[in-house]
């Protein structure tokens, strides 16, 4: 007779029991944000999802080793992060540094082109453009004021001598009546003498 009647019991026990364990899994599943979110978030998360006894905060073990794992990720993703933003910024500070180097030579470049133009050599030495200018205009200069101090000085010369040469033809015009006169004298004076002897004979 109790052969014939279906375990109804055994069934809600076994249903029962398999309630159970899924809500157990479901329980000691671990949440999705512990996966994909910040490690801010699920600090968050933890804070708000945990109780304090005693001053104590109870966390369990599966979601604390998941949380010690995904700050040591973190960690680490960060050091490589740092690591490489170091190598970055050693490679820029490489280049800056060639860059500055560069930016220097052309600086020297650029002023030894410009000391080119604005100079030449000048008896074996580099002469500035401005300073041979000057010294060019200072010569000029120079031999304006010499041509102009020999001008006058040829110019009182000239004068000098025309005045020398009147006064040299005024003096040969006064030698030259001079001469005429005192022959004009003599010749009276022989012609007197003469005559004066020619009286002394006849007397």
């Amino acid at each position: 007779m109790n052969k014939g009647k279906f375990p109804w019991s055994r069934v809600m026990l076994a249903c029962l029991l398999s309630l159970c364990v899924v809500t157990a899994r479901s329980q000691y599943t671990m949440p999705a944000i512990m996966d994909s979110a910040s490690i801010q978030s699920q600090l968050d998360y933890l804070q708000e999802r945990t109780r304090i006894y005693n001053d104590f905060r109870a966390i369990r073990d599966d979601i604390f080793l998941k949380m010690k794992t995904n700050v040591t990720d973190s960690l680490h993703r960060e050091k490589q992060e740092v690591e490489r933003l170091s190598s970055e910024l050693t490679g820029q500070n490489v280049k800056i540094d060639n860059l500055n180097k560069e930016l220097s030579r052309a600086r020297e470049e650029r002023d030894q082109a410009i000391r080119t133009k604005d100079s030449f050599s000048f008896f074996g030495m580099e002469v500035q453009k401005g300073v041979y200018h000057t010294i060019v205009w200072i010569i000029v200069v120079g031999l304006l004021i010499v041509g102009v101090l020999l001008f006058l000085m040829f110019k009182r010369s000239y004068a000098v001598t025309i005045q020398t040469r009147k006064e040299l033809q005024s003096v040969r015009e006064e030698y030259e009546e001079y001469r005429k006169t005192s022959r004009e004298k003599y010749e009276k004076l022989v012609v007197t003498h003469h005559n004066e002897i020619m009286r002394l004979k006849r007397s």
